[in-house]
């Protein structure tokens, strides 16, 4: 049996539910929503069958909850508060009701966490494979958003959770470090902060280009996951790598003053959460000090390709 974008949309539309943010939901031309009271955050992530998942082993469920996490965890990043979100998908033709069905399940699963209402969209068919991509709008705290480029001389390096081997899962099951990011912020004067999505060699040297600086990381400071030392014992690979360059862990590396990440070191605010210091911010070079020895860190991770 086959249907078209309309009852897709009818069925999607009696699943939402209501939000006093939302004026006007899926169902106009746009949605209408209540300005916000302070700085506006708009970001968006794209998943494409075959580079950012396999379909069929992840099943439309996760991949739709991946695809709203991914930008609550980049609203996280600048300490903000998610506030809406807008999918466009792109279905196969065979079977993309129920696919479209599970994606938004999946979707909502997530954003139901947070109060963010999907309040819009488009959905095309077509004959290739699953495509979809979300926009998140946020808001940030009266404290303002903290972005890349705020890290200072002699911060203090550090991160919300272990690191490496998220392909065994974790890059489809995470759950954005949105609530963590605004304690925070209320906690600390946070000068810059990234979400891990390339891996941290690589985000980190994010912060470093933007703030105009260096960075050292401590090896054994680094906390590995349990899924990078299981991947290592089957690739051969150091377990240090897969917690530098791996990526897909979506937790956050930020800087802090000396005093600020002595405080949140000792005193481990965040329930359920240890915060580890993994280095320090330095005027220039950008290295890694294993035994004793700084050596050149190199900024590996995930990048996608374009071809000339």
């Amino acid at each position: 049996m086959s249907s078209g974008e309309f009852d897709y949309i009818n069925w999607l539309r009696k699943r939402t539910p209501a939000s006093a943010g939302v004026l006007v939901g899926p169902g106009d031309d746009t949605a209408v929503l209540r300005a916000p009271s302070g700085p506006l955050l708009v970001t968006t992530d794209m998943l494409l069958e075959g580079s950012c998942f396999r379909l069929a082993e992840a099943g439309p469920f996760r991949i739709g909850r991946k695809a709203m996490a991914v930008n609550l965890s980049d609203i996280a990043a600048m300490a903000g508060i998610p506030t809406a979100a807008v999918v466009s998908v792109g279905l196969p033709r065979d079977g993309g009701r129920e696919l479209a069905k599970q994606l938004y399940l999946g979707m909502r699963k997530v954003a139901d966490e947070f109060d963010v209402p999907l309040v819009g969209g488009d959905t095309n068919s077509w004959d290739g494979p699953l495509s979809i991509s979300v926009t998140m709008l946020g808001e940030a705290t009266p404290r303002g958003p903290v972005l890349r480029s705020g890290a200072k001389l002699g911060d203090w390096i550090m991160v919300t959770g272990p690191l490496g081997g998220s392909l065994l899962g974790h890059h489809l099951d995470f759950m954005p470090r949105v609530r963590e990011a605004s304690r925070l912020h209320e906690l600390a004067d946070l000068h810059a902060m990234i979400d891990i999505s390339d891996g941290l060699a690589k985000d980190l040297h994010h912060i470093c280009e933007e703030s105009r600086c260096g960075a050292v990381l401590h090896a054994d400071a680094i906390p590995i996951s349990h899924a990078a030392k299981e991947l290592a014992a089957k690739d051969g690979l150091p377990e240090l790598d897969h917690a530098l360059s791996d990526g897909e862990d979506f937790e956050l590396v930020f800087t802090v003053s000396h005093e600020d990440g002595e405080r949140l070191l000792r005193e481990q605010p965040i329930s359920g959460l240890t915060l580890h210091r993994i280095g320090k911010i330095v005027a220039k070079g950008y290295e890694i000090e294993r035994n004793g020895q700084r050596l050149p860190l190199e900024p590996r991770g995930y990048e996608h390709v374009m071809r000339d």
